[in-house]
């Protein structure tokens, strides 16, 4: 994320659905406006309770300081009469006040935000949360490069395996290993093992790759050492849900498709892609959907409050193997 020189008589513009990484972005940005002016006054209020009149009074100078900071989140909300008052306070900004727009992502507010894209004061900072595994494991890549680390692609997915998908977590995880390793080594397989190989061994994905290959001893005894370790059962229902949906996309894949194409379509690292193919040997379309279905169940269940979520993780397991086997 780059911060702009001077904060002040700008307008910073963060939008997306990565709340963890407009969070940060938002934090480093007052922070650096701190940086440029220890004095200068810093307000934050919600825009969805801006009323007529309210963003000029955020936005004036201050009486005990010569400059100001407006930080103004869910921007999605901002009431249509103070949307006009903020347009026609970003086409003349303050040179004395810095203000930053926080949108949660999505169409509503569209209007709003094309104009501000449009206006030379306006810089727009844009996060969007990771979608499949392989979007996932290129964020830690990118994040641990940030810090000046390397790491390979298939230690990434291991990471985000072990980790699971918080950008939160994932980001903390990547700083220890920073820390974990002497400058300039990159971060390999046995390095995530070496800090998170305890709790990669009894995530969810592992489970799921055994109960789609049919080996229903392994993948019992991996659900039932999660259930000891807490991992909780609706990350042992995605993953499995996630590795069935993930051989549904590579069964109706494009035929022709090249390599880096086809996992693109798919959404998993290209290194899976030799796995899967192997997999999806022993599926049919109508064994996937019934898979699907008894996935979606335990899902329901665990998220429901089921009596008893492990019995209806183990069932699920259960399922899927016999289902592989029709």
């Amino acid at each position: 994320m780059t911060v702009m020189a001077t904060a002040f008589g700008k307008i910073l513009l963060i939008t997306g659905n990565a709340e963890f990484l407009a969070e940060r972005t938002r934090t480093r940005a007052v922070a650096a406006i701190a940086a440029e002016d220890i004095e200068c006054d810093v307000a934050t209020a919600t825009a969805g309770g801006l009323g007529a009149g309210e963003l000029a009074g955020l936005t004036s100078p201050s009486l005990f300081s010569t400059s100001s900071a407006v930080v103004l989140t869910e921007l999605q909300d901002l009431p249509d009469a103070a949307q006009d008052e903020l347009l026609a306070y970003a086409r003349d900004p303050s040179p004395d006040t810095a203000l930053i727009l926080v949108h949660a992502g999505g169409q509503k507010g569209k209007r709003l935000l094309d104009a501000l894209r449009a206006l030379p004061s306006v810089h727009e900072v844009k996060h969007e949360a990771p979608k499949y595994e392989r979007d996932f494991a290129r964020w830690v890549a990118t994040e641990l490069r940030d810090h000046g680390a390397r790491i390979d692609e298939q230690a990434a997915t291991l990471l985000v395996a072990a980790v699971g998908q918080d950008l939160r977590a994932l980001a903390g995880a990547s700083s220890q290993l920073v820390a974990s390793v002497e400058e300039g080594e990159t971060i390999t397989v046995e390095v995530v093992r070496r800090y998170f190989g305890g709790r990669a061994d009894v995530r969810g994905y592992e489970i799921a790759d055994a109960a789609i290959d049919g080996r229903l001893a392994l993948a019992l005894e991996q659900t039932r050492w999660a259930e000891t370790a807490k991992v909780a059962p609706v990350l042992v229902t995605s993953a499995v849900a996630s590795g069935l949906r993930s051989l549904a996309r590579l069964a109706d894949a494009p035929p022709g498709l090249a390599q880096g194409d086809l996992a693109r379509h798919v959404g998993v690292p290209p290194f899976k892609l030799s796995v899967m193919r192997r997999q999806l040997n022993a599926w049919t379309p109508q064994n996937l959907a019934r898979a699907l279905d008894a996935v979606a169940r335990a899902d329901l269940d665990v998220k429901g409050g089921a009596s008893d979520p492990a019995f209806a993780v183990e069932r699920m397991v259960l399922q899927v193997a016999a289902a592989r086997g029709h």
